[in-house]
């Protein structure tokens, strides 16, 4: 009869229920001592209860004569087949014949229990209010159906309400409690709960001691878990996968690692399926693919390879760590499938660049939900395909699919994909009329989706006119990344400057990579580094995107070593990390350096992607020696090993490689030959390469495909407008560009800066808005002079304008990276290097004139142009006259 009575907790607690014996002299052990402690004294808890006051309470049960033992073993026995079975109107029957009966505490209690296990918590607590004298089964049962029936706040009060009476607390209590902390992030009542549990004896109870680990966990608060582990006297199965769980919420995957091998080594438990899946995870997220094949190895060796969680665990696994052939393989074995599963696929496909037949997967599904259809719509735009995306997303709308703030964000995300204005001013009013946009992730995704298609107007009066909350700073942030985007980086460096004095930002990890962006962008290192050195002290170089960021804000920034230097301490890299140090060495020139890269990463099996394969290809441009052979070996096993079909900007590399190498003719053919329509950009770098070896036949093919071509970007528009300048064609360079203009393409205009003392000092082409331009002005026609008395010829063929030939040499004097050059002589002391950034090509006149402007000034002059790093001293610059 005892038995029955504390079931629920063999139930709960399987660990600890051997202290219970089956006498029932055991149910003494959780009866309440006459002597109490008072928990709270201010009630710190009050802020919590929500809930009305528990009132109109049911008499208590009636007190009958008592009745034979067969009646109330007969009641044990039919409450256990109600439960059992689900069988809700047989409950609600004993329940009739129990309410005649005598009040019976331990009958009560099973009451208790069978309702809370048919999830009739409503019931369960009409039955506990009634009793006269309710005991700590009572309330444990309670609290604890209540704990897992949303109901949390009012587990709190009832809890309150046991302490005030008198009881005291077990270990099922404890855990009971601390079950409701967790759920309900309660960091302080756990606190004050865990002072009782020490007080009280119970820290050496392993289940109690998981619990408050679980807690601790869920928090954050990561020393704690350490700490209580490790003081632990004896743990079980629970009590590590607590902890490496926590370990690995916390991104420390080593720490994992070494826990999981301590857990093998020591206690000698044997691994369930939520150890394995765990730490599957740790290799997932970690990068590690051979402790995940280890991982998977032993899975096979103990027998878990069947079970469910496990095999999605590994699917996630492999889709980051491995092949698509490694994924199908695993979802062909599955017997059981369940929609994580088949998410799970939806999932892969996408991440491998399948989106059909992630879409045949989704179609497949025996049954979806909101994150199945989520996966589609994210993976639609992870893999640039945004009409695919919008369409799906009408989809989701028609068939009353739930939309959630990671639907409404990636459908926004979509938009901005297509950059087109009118799409997503209809989106935006469908965001607007479901009441979605008060939040503060739609706001940021709204104002990033209007700066991604042309509309800065708009989210420049969005971000002014919405009211600043704690929640803010991800509106901050997406305002800065929208300038940033839109070639006003100077703008994004003010803003979070103004962030920072107001104290509306936290720079998060999401703040620190945008802002990294903005800084390398700008060539701005002495902030790159101040944000550096706040991510080190945030503990966010632990995060891939972070630690990425700031090696390509140093790679941008002109120093390779410190970019080449993190990279070496990053504890995990991804395949961004290696194609963000390939491209820092191709920015300095280094294709050498670049190649023994892509060699290292052969050998160590990691996958490449479309974009490795452009810079590795183009790698083969900057080495020492001519290695065009092995350059169209690599690009044949694009296709045949790595199954990356080669796309236009594969093509345009190769193009390029042939073309500084000479071999202009087989550019040629190659291009006539390519089983895709050949490009603008394609043919444009075999008229850049015609240009440097001087090669006017096939410069005139490559210049009459271009202009056949119907522009349908704004630098095809600027490429077909300058070549019918060149050509003295003035009237068709003009028509181009009245065309462009008409469809609302812009042109960004040419412009350098240079950051003298930690401001940001812009100028365009005849610029004369800068305070010192006087002195500028006066200081260049100084240079000019000393440059022409050295040899310095003026090639007007860079002015793209119908003028006068003396008109053309006053154009081309006042170039805006000639107008940076003068202001970054006067302002640094002599034999200061100058450092100057261009937003697109540095002009072969440009180019000229600073090579003589090292020889007059002995200066070291760095450049950056959209090609890469110009080194430029003594007359002679690293790119050798190819850019």
């Amino acid at each position: 009869m005892a038995l029955l009575s504390v079931g629920f907790f063999q139930t709960l607690f399987p660990s600890c229920f051997s202290r219970l014996t089956s006498s029932s002299q055991s149910l003494n052990y959780l009866s309440p001592s006459k002597t109490s402690v008072s928990f709270f004294r201010s009630k710190p808890h009050a802020h919590l209860i929500s809930h009305p006051p528990l009132t109109n309470q049911p008499a208590p049960l009636s007190h009958f004569p008592s009745v034979s033992n067969d009646a109330v073993n007969d009641c044990y026995h039919l409450l256990d087949l109600s439960a059992r079975y689900g069988d809700v109107e047989l409950i609600k029957a004993v329940h009739a014949s129990i309410f005649k009966l005598a009040e019976d505490i331990h009958l009560a209690n099973a009451l208790i229990v069978a309702y809370l296990k048919l999830g009739l918590a409503p019931n369960a607590h009409k039955v506990f209010v009634g009793l006269s004298c309710p005991n700590v089964v009572s309330y444990t049962a309670i609290i604890s159906g209540f704990a897992k029936s949303n109901r949390e706040r009012e587990a709190v009060e009832i809890f309150c309400r046991m302490r005030s009476s008198g009881i005291e607390l077990n270990e099922f209590s404890f855990v009971a409690i601390l079950t409701v902390c967790i759920r309900l992030l309660h960091l302080e009542l756990g606190f004050q709960l865990h002072a009782i549990v020490i007080k009280m004896g119970f820290l050496d109870c392993t289940f109690v001691s998981n619990a408050l680990m679980g807690l601790y966990g869920k928090c954050g608060y990561l020393d704690n878990v350490l700490q209580l582990f490790d003081e632990m006297p004896q743990r079980d199965i629970a009590s590590w996968n607590t902890v490496i769980s926590s370990v690995v919420k916390e991104l420390m995957y080593e720490r994992a690692f070494e826990l999981f091998r301590e857990m093998r080594r020591i206690d000698g438990f044997r691994i369930d399926h939520f150890t394995l899946s765990t730490i599957l995870v740790a290799a997932t997220e970690g990068l590690a693919p051979m402790v995940g094949r280890g991982i998977h190895a032993h899975g096979i060796k103990i027998g878990l390879e069947s079970n469910l969680s496990v095999i999605n665990a590994l699917i996630r696994f492999y889709t980051k760590c491995g092949t698509m052939k490694h994924v199908v393989a695993l979802f062909e074995k599955m017997h059981v499938r369940d929609v994580i599963t088949w998410t799970e696929m939806i999932t892969a496909y996408m991440e491998f660049g399948f989106p059909d037949l992630a879409l045949e997967v989704f179609e497949k599904m025996p049954e979806r939900n909101s994150i199945s259809y989520n996966a589609v719509l994210a993976g639609f735009c992870q893999n640039g395909e945004g009409s695919n995306a919008l369409a799906f997303f009408c989809r989701m709308a028609e068939e009353g699919v739930d939309l959630t703030d990671f639907t409404l964000t990636s459908v926004l995300n979509a938009c901005g994909l297509l950059m087109e204005a009118k799409i997503s001013k209809q989106i935006h009013g469908f965001i607007l009329k479901v009441g979605f946009g008060s939040n503060a992730c739609i706001e940021a995704a709204l104002l990033d989706m209007c700066t991604r298609c042309g509309r800065m107007a708009d989210a420049q009066k969005m971000f002014c006119e919405r009211p600043f909350s704690e929640s803010s700073s991800i509106i901050w942030t997406s305002m800065i990344c929208g300038y940033a985007r839109n070639a006003q980086p100077e703008e994004a460096i003010s803003l979070f400057s103004q962030s920072q004095l107001e104290g509306a930002m936290v720079v998060d990890k999401v703040a620190s990579t945008a802002i990294l962006g903005v800084c390398g962008t700008l060539g701005f290192h002495e902030m790159g580094k101040q944000i550096h050195c706040h991510a080190l002290k945030s503990g966010f170089l632990s995060d891939l995107g972070v630690g990425n960021a700031i090696m390509t804000m140093y790679s941008k920034c002109n120093n390779i070593d410190d970019a080449i230097k993190l990279f070496n301490v990053m504890h995990a890299h991804d395949i961004v990390s290696w194609n963000s140090l390939i491209s820092g060495y191709l920015l300095h020139r280094q294709g050498d350096e670049a190649l023994s890269i892509w060699y290292k990463m052969e050998k160590a099996g990691i996958k490449p992607d479309t974009v490795t394969f452009v810079l590795i290809i183009s790698a083969y441009k900057h080495t020492k020696a001519n290695l065009v052979d092995h350059c169209q070996r690599l690009f044949l096993s694009m296709k045949a090993i790595y199954h990356i079909d080669p796309t236009v900007e594969h093509y345009t590399s190769l193009v390029e490689v042939l073309g500084v190498w000479g071999l202009l003719e087989e550019a040629e053919e190659m291009i006539n030959k390519m089983p895709i329509q050949p490009e603008a950009s394609v043919w444009r770098a075999l008229l850049d390469a015609c240009r440097i070896h001087s090669n006017k036949k096939i410069g005139k093919q490559a210049a009459k495909h271009i202009l056949a071509m119907r522009p349908q970007d704004p630098s095809t528009y600027i490429l077909v407008s300058n070549l019918y300048s060149a050509c003295g064609r003035w009237h068709c360079s003009d028509m181009i560009r009245e065309e462009m203009r008409a469809k609302g393409f812009q042109k960004h205009p040419g412009r350098s800066w240079i950051i003298h003392e930690n401001k940001v000092h812009t100028f365009y082409a005849r610029d004369k808005s800068h305070p010192l331009a006087k002195d500028i002005y006066s200081g260049l026609e100084l240079v000019i002079k000393e440059c022409l008395k050295v040899g310095y010829v003026p090639d007007t063929s860079f002015v793209r304008h119908e003028v006068e030939e003396y008109q053309k040499k006053d154009f081309l004097f006042y170039h805006s990276a000639k107008i940076a050059l003068t202001y970054g002589l006067l302002m640094n002391r002599p034999g200061r290097p100058i450092r100057i950034v261009k937003n697109i090509l540095l002009c072969g006149d440009c180019h000229t004139f600073l090579k003589y402007v090292s020889i007059v000034t002995g200066r070291e002059i760095f450049l950056r142009d959209a090609s890469g790093h110009h080194h430029i001293l003594n007359g002679q610059c690293s790119c050798k006259d190819y850019w």
